[in-house]
């Protein structure tokens, strides 16, 4: 069987507000937290690193260390870019270079086609950077690395790694544009005569 209808109510008074009212709802609007400021729960506050004073990262400076993503390589090669000269005419300073072994594994697992990427990753004046933890998804790698210390510049040119690394202040950005390399988020850079797109 269906659901009886209920009709309209007849003679219902409206409720009126009373002044014990108004001091209850009061008190609930001011102090939301009265049940429960008993118990004092910790606050999840994130770490700010201390190299960040006024959101300027004190911890850069010549030589810089670049972290090289695998499709930087990739897309220098084609722009028949020199890694280490294409960076120090970006920066006006000595670069350094530097590979993550998921970066290294990544381009093991492309195969013959980036056989030079690979060539050009093993170069001596590229510093190695062991990983400790599992898998080797590069993206990950790069972005804790970048997260727990705050020395590095990243290169790359992948649209979701730049995206992920501009929400973790302090850390610029290399790029490729107009057959040359830029950087993003690095202002003494572009003072000095970085090209600024």
């Amino acid at each position: 069987m269906g659901r009886a209808k209920k009709g309209p109510k007849f003679a219902v008074m409206k409720k009126l507000v009373t002044s014990k009212a108004i001091k209850h709802h009061k008190e609930e609007v001011l102090n939301p937290n009265k049940k429960d400021s008993g118990k004092k729960l910790p606050r999840n506050v994130p770490y700010v690193s201390s190299a960040l004073f006024f959101k300027y990262n004190t911890a850069l400076g010549p030589p810089y260390r670049v972290i090289v993503d695998t499709n930087f390589i990739n897309f220098s090669i084609q722009n028949k870019l020199d890694l280490e000269k294409g960076m120090m005419d970006c920066l006006y300073a000595k670069c350094t270079p530097c590979t993550t072994d998921c970066v290294m594994a990544e381009l093991e697992k492309l195969g013959q086609k980036y056989r030079v990427a690979l060539r050009i990753a093993k170069d001596p004046r590229f510093e190695r950077l062991p990983c400790t933890h599992k898998g080797t998804y590069a993206d990950d790698c790069i972005v804790d690395r970048v997260v727990q210390h705050k020395c590095y510049i990243v290169a790359t040119c992948d649209r979701d790694l730049k995206r992920r690394i501009r929400k973790i202040p302090g850390v610029p950005i290399m790029y490729i544009t107009q057959h040359k390399y830029s950087i993003e988020r690095l202002p003494e850079a572009t003072i000095g005569g970085a090209p600024r797109i």
